[in-house]
C-alpha cells in the first residue's frame, strides 16, 4: 500500500470525494467518520493538536483511512508524552470513531498502519483509540497484529445503548411496559389540556440559530441549577453545533426536534441521521415543566416520527443505559484501545496507568464505603489545589465536559 499523510484541512480536502466513497462501501460508517463531522470538529477543537491523517492507497484508490491527531499529554510536572488519537476525540462530542477500511484489505491495512507508526516512532509515544465500534474490522485486525508483534496494548470497554425500532409505532408501544405505555398516553392528554403545544423539527437554515439558542439555554439552565457550568459554556462547542447543523440540515440528515408550550421552548433534542440510524447527541428541557414530562414526551413524539420514516435504530451513543432502558434500549459497548511500542516510555506509561486503575478498582470493591468516600474527597481536594497553584495542570475545557443528564425521571 502507498501511504500518504495529511497535516492540514486543506490537504485533507483533496481526498474528500475518495473519503466519501470509502464510507459508502463501509458497513459500519456513521456520521462521526464523515468529512463533514471531522473537519468541522477540527476547526473548532483542533487548535491545540496537530493533524496526522494517514491515507492508505492501492492502485490510486483509497483503501483505508487512519484519521489521527497528535497532542501533548502531561504525565507529571516535568514529563510530557505525545499522544496519538483519533481525530474527533477529546471533546466528548464524538462516538463511534473508527478506522474505515475496504473489505478484504483489513490485514494489509493493519500491517501497513503498524509499519507507518514504526516509521514515525520519533513523533509519538503512545496511541489511544477511543469509542471504536467493537466489530470494527480495521481495529480488530490491528488488535491481532499488536498481540503477534508483542506491542504493549491495553483494552477497555465503555458502555453504550441503542433501541432497535420495529416497523410500526404500535409494535414499539407493545414492546414497552404497560406503565410506560400508560405514561405516554396520560401525559400527552394532559399536555394538550394545559398548553398550546407545538412539536416541530428544525427545517431551515434561517431558524437553526434560534433553535440552537433554545437548546443551549435549556441545557445550561439544567446544569446551572446544580452549580455546574454545563457543556455549552464552551464557545467552541456552540460554534461546532452551528457548523455541523448547517452542513447536515440541507442534506436532510439533521434530526433536531423541539417542543414549545404556549410559544416558549420547553424541550429540545439534537441528533442526526446516517442511513436508517438516528443518533441522539444532546438535549435539554426546562425544569419549570418537569411535572409535565416535556423531555419524555418529546422523545416519544420523535420516536413515533422516526419509526414512520423507516428509521430502524435510535442510538443513545455512550453512557450507562439508566433511564434509556425503559425506552427499550439494549446495552452495548465501545472498545478503547491504547498501545505503544515495546520497551518505550509510552509503554511504561500505559502499563503504570493500567496497574493504577486496577488498584483503584480493587480498593473501591474492598474498602468500606465511608473509607472510599474519604479517599475520593482527599483526591478531589488535591486536584483542586494543584489546579490553583499550577495553571498548566488544568485540562482543556473540552476535556471537562459534563454528559447530558436531561431526562425528566418521570
Amino acid at each position: 500500500m502507498e501511504i500518504r499523510t495529511y497535516r492540514s484541512l486543506d490537504e485533507l480536502q483533496t481526498i474528500s470525494a475518495s473519503w466519501e466513497d470509502l464510507l459508502a462501501n463501509y458497513p459500519l460508517a456513521t456520521t462521526f467518520s464523515t468529512p463533514e463531522w471531522l473537519m468541522s470538529w477540527w476547526r473548532n477543537f483542533g487548535k491545540t493538536q496537530e493533524l496526522r491523517v494517514a491515507g492508505f492507497f492501492a492502485d490510486s484508490r483509497l483503501i483505508a483511512l487512519a484519521p489521527f491527531s497528535l497532542t501533548p499529554h502531561r504525565v507529571a510536572h516535568t514529563i510530557s508524552l505525545r499522544r496519538l488519537r483519533l481525530m474527533g476525540d477529546g471533546s466528548k462530542d464524538s462516538d463511534n470513531l473508527d478506522l474505515p477500511v475496504r473489505q478484504g484489505f483489513e490485514d494489509r491495512f493493519a500491517q501497513s498502519l503498524l509499519d507507518f507508526l514504526e516509521s514515525e516512532r520519533n513523533s509519538w509515544d503512545f496511541c489511544e483509540l477511543n469509542t471504536l465500534p467493537p466489530q470494527s474490522p480495521g481495529a480488530n485486525a490491528l488488535r491481532q497484529l499488536l498481540a503477534r508483534k508483542k506491542w504493549v496494548a491495553i483494552e477497555k470497554q465503555t458502555p453504550s445503548s441503542a433501541i432497535a425500532l420495529p416497523a410500526t409505532w404500535e409494535e414499539y408501544l407493545q414492546a414497552l411496559s404497560a406503565k410506560e405505555r400508560g405514561k405516554i398516553a396520560y401525559y400527552n392528554k394532559r399536555l394538550e389540556r394545559k398548553y398550546q403545544a407545538r412539536f416541530y423539527k428544525c427545517a431551515s437554515d434561517s431558524e437553526l440559530p434560534r433553535c440552537l439558542e433554545a437548546l443551549f439555554n435549556l441545557h445550561q439552565k439544567r446544569w446551572h441549577s446544580t452549580g455546574q457550568p454545563g457543556s455549552f459554556e464552551s464557545a467552541a462547542r456552540r460554534q461546532f453545533y452551528l457548523d455541523i447543523g448547517r452542513l447536515l440540515l440541507p442534506q436532510g440528515l439533521l434530526e433536531f426536534w423541539l417542543l414549545e408550550l404556549n410559544g416558549k421552548p420547553a424541550a429540545a433534542q439534537f441528533g442526526f441521521r446516517f442511513g436508517n440510524t438516528v443518533s441522539q447527541l444532546q438535549e435539554g428541557y426546562d425544569r419549570e415543566y418537569s411535572t409535565d414530562s416535556v423531555g419524555y414526551l418529546l422523545r416519544a413524539r420523535v420516536l413515533q416520527e422516526l419509526i414512520a420514516q423507516g428509521v430502524r435504530t435510535y442510538d443513545f451513543l455512550g453512557g450507562e443505559p439508566g433511564y434509556k432502558a425503559k425506552w427499550g434500549a439494549q446495552i452495548g459497548h465501545y472498545l478503547d484501545l491504547s498501545f505503544a511500542r515495546p520497551s518505550s516510555l509510552g509503554a511504561a506509561y500505559l502499563q503504570a496507568q493500567h496497574y493504577g486503575e486496577r488498584s483503584k478498582s480493587w480498593l473501591r470493591r474492598n474498602l468500606p464505603g465511608t473509607a472510599w468516600e474519604l479517599l475520593h474527597k482527599i483526591n478531589v481536594s488535591l486536584k483542586r489545589t494543584r489546579r490553583q497553584t499550577d495553571p498548566a495542570s488544568n485540562a482543556p475545557e473540552e476535556e471537562r465536559v459534563q454528559t447530558s443528564m436531561v431526562e425528566n425521571g418521570k
